[in-house]
């Protein structure tokens, strides 16, 4: 499944960037997020929890950075599974950082995600909608912390 989009933050790129790589911040942004940790120079866990229809899933990820250009590209690959193995997950990510002229960060994201096991069974539509409407929830949480300055300890 590929998914798509572009934003706008209301804050320096610099100050951006810094938020992408702070895993207590993301961690309050993403849905579902329930810890995230970094665990080596450029690794992170995560666990995060995620409902489609009536199955509830909770997974434990390793996000890699595979490659970056402080502070304009960022290429990451996340995976992970439920602790039962019941369904796994991959993704391929690319987050772009451009000035957007009066101190405005412009972010623009693609990822290809892949999901087997019981919520893979879904249909490719219903999948598509929930990380749609998860990634908009991420994109409004996240441009709300940056743009107040809040920084987690």
């Amino acid at each position: 499944m590929h998914l798509e989009g572009e934003f706008t933050v209301a804050a320096p790129r610099l100050t951006v960037w810094q938020a992408v790589h702070d895993p207590a911040l993301l961690a309050r942004c993403v849905p579902g997020c329930e810890e995230a940790a970094q665990i080596g120079e450029n690794s992170y866990r995560a666990v995060v929890k995620a409902k489609v229809g009536p199955i509830s899933a909770r997974f434990t990820l390793v996000v890699d950075i595979v490659e970056e250009e402080a502070p304009d590209r960022l290429r990451i690959k996340a995976q992970g599974e439920e602790g039962s193995r019941a369904s796994m997950l991959t993704a391929e990510s690319e987050l772009a950082l451009s000035d957007d002229g009066d101190g405005r960060t412009r972010v623009t994201w693609a990822s290809d995600v892949n999901l087997s096991g019981r919520l893979g069974k879904y249909g490719l539509g219903l999948m598509k909608k929930k990380a749609e409407s998860l990634s908009a929830e991420f994109v409004t949480a996240f441009s709300r912390r940056v743009e107040t300055g809040e920084v987690v300890e």
